[in-house]
């Protein structure tokens, strides 16, 4: 009876612990939605990026603190992409590097993560979203809501968001609009 107790007690704990905390497990990431639900994320902004006159996605920034930039250690991040045009993943992939070269990075900082984004994302059609979790130093992607992959790495998090993030984007106005009241 008495190690009957005991296993109780040991699997019940971890729910409760579950339920108080704001840092979803990283063995449960396989479906967006839920990660939402036990994340309680505070939605921060959203933006649309057009070239032109067409627009080619619409994304929204949330975190576990309704601040940015987080502790990765401590906090939460989703960055979401609704696409409203296809793409395919080599595109995708060039165009993250075009990025990362307006910022300067150098090569040798996102070269290691090329073969893992390839890896990793999926071509894009019209009404697929693409979503990024930043979880304890770890980035782990979604398509469609549904885990797609992650890249394990302290650094990788970062090094993506400031395409939209970094106070030298090409694109400031939607890091104005992504980051909400916490722009400036």
């Amino acid at each position: 009876m008495f190690k009957f107790i005991i296993v109780i007690i040991l699997s019940v704990t971890p729910f409760e612990v579950l339920s108080k905390s704001r840092t979803v497990p990283f063995d449960t990431q396989h479906d967006l939605k839920q990660v939402i639900k036990n994340g309680e994320f505070v939605y921060l902004g959203k933006a649309t990026f057009s070239i032109l006159f067409w627009d080619l996605y619409k994304s929204k920034l949330s975190t576990t603190t309704g601040k940015y930039p987080i502790d990765n250690k401590k906090e939460q991040l989703i960055y979401e992409i609704h696409y409203l045009a296809n793409i395919s993943s080599d595109d995708l992939i060039k165009r993250t590097v075009e990025q990362w070269q307006h910022l300067n990075v150098p090569k040798i900082q996102y070269q290691e993560y090329l073969a893992d984004l390839k890896r990793i994302w999926p071509d894009i059609e019209k009404g697929d979203k693409l979503a990024l979790l930043l979880l304890e130093a770890k980035s782990v992607f979604y398509f469609n809501d549904a885990y797609i992959g992650v890249i394990d790495s302290p650094k990788f998090g970062q090094l993506f968001l400031d395409i939209w993030l970094s106070e030298e984007t090409s694109q400031p106005l939607l890091r104005r609009d992504l980051l909400g009241n916490n722009y400036g």
